[in-house]
């Protein structure tokens, strides 16, 4: 009797003990996003230029050449929404300076589309709502100081632009795009097109893993060339032109282990869920170090002196110092040379006498 009382004791006492271990130890933290880049391209537009014979000159577009269209300002709406019902939860109901910051090239179309993009993440309510009839609200949209060409507005294509003409017009857009950025020095191309904004992007992961000091969202408004420069400089180009409002996402994610990893996601149909990115020699689910590490080399270490650029103003002045210094010794010479020519070209015996001289 006194043995199973011993064991019941003993038994009541690990009990014990595993509950204060519980109440001491902190409770594991679920995986949560913390911060989200989105890169994308801008949505359908007017031809940037044609050719002379088109019967669509630039007065047939409401608003000229290389102007966001109607059925681009949807497309950059539906992708807001889309953005909407994605970070349901991540993102405030409403919007919130503090969470988003967008920035976005200085072009009409880029900065409409931003615009249009924004209208549909963060429609009004409650207290935004300026003015009852309008579902919109401003919201900034900053940007600093390529062009692309198809035409699917409905309107007649001329005889000769067949379906097979249209689709070899297409696979040669693709081939340049490839020529572009790779085939030949594709690593170097990388490094000094993409891989500048490839380092924001890893400044800002590592910014937000360490100090949070970030907005929870930052969104790029650009270009397909800038897409596909940074798809390439990831290595994950599929080879194709970046479709209109298609748009590169980045997922910074903190584990229930307290470590962070990175997901990239590609959204390039409006009815398809974005596709998963897989960065090479790391699963999609990439651990944050593993991103940067692999990364790395695709990086500009000094983007100025890679490009041969004039590193400051500074070296500018002292070129043009010795140009001029260079130019003046050159007219000296010729100078100099002309004299001894002259000399040499006068009769022997012969003596040059200055005016005011008398004679003999």
């Amino acid at each position: 009797m006194a043995g199973r009382q011993h064991g019941w004791s003993r038994a009541a006492l690990f009990q014990l003990l595993f509950v204060m271990n519980l109440m001491v130890m902190p409770l594991t933290q679920a995986r949560s996003l913390r911060f989200v880049t989105l890169l994308y391209r801008h949505g359908d537009r007017s031809p940037v230029k044609t050719y002379p014979k088109d019967p669509y000159q630039e007065e047939e577009w409401p608003q000229g050449f290389g102007q966001l269209t109607k059925e681009g300002m949807l497309q950059h709406w539906e992708l807001g929404q889309a953005l909407r019902q994605r970070y349901h939860g991540f993102l405030n109901t409403s919007y919130h300076r503090q969470e988003v910051y967008v920035r976005s090239t200085d072009f009409d179309r880029t900065l409409m589309s931003a615009e249009a993009n924004l209208a549909g993440l963060f429609p009004p309510n409650g207290m935004q709502r300026f003015n009852p009839n309008i579902s919109w609200q401003p919201i900034p949209v900053h940007t600093v100081p390529i062009t692309e060409d198809r035409q699917t507005h409905g309107l007649l294509l001329p005889p000769w632009a067949s379906p097979q003409t249209m689709q070899r017009l297409s696979q040669l857009k693709d081939f340049s795009f490839r020529f572009l950025f790779g085939i030949h020095e594709q690593a170097e191309k990388a490094r000094l097109q993409g891989g500048v904004l490839l380092a924001q992007i890893r400044k800002n992961l590592t910014l937000m893993a360490t100090t949070s000091q970030l907005p929870k969202l930052l969104m790029y408004s650009a270009h397909d060339t800038t897409l596909v420069a940074l798809q390439m400089a990831l290595d994950v180009y599929n080879g194709e032109q970046a479709p209109y409002a298609s748009c590169h996402i980045f997922e910074l994610y903190q584990e229930d282990n307290g470590n962070f990893s990175v997901e990239m996601y590609f959204r390039n149909e409006s009815k398809n869920n974005p596709w998963p990115l897989i960065l090479p020699g790391c699963p999609h689910r990439c651990p944050l170090q593993d991103f940067l590490h692999l990364t790395e080399p695709v990086v500009p270490k000094d983007w100025q002196q890679e490009c041969q650029l004039a590193s400051s103003t500074a070296d500018t002045e002292v070129i043009v110092a010795l140009a001029v210094c260079g130019s003046i010794l050159f007219l000296l010479i010729v100078l100099l040379l002309t004299v001894l020519f002259r000399m040499q070209a006068q009769p022997p015996g012969y003596r040059h006498i200055a005016d005011g001289e008398d004679h003999a």
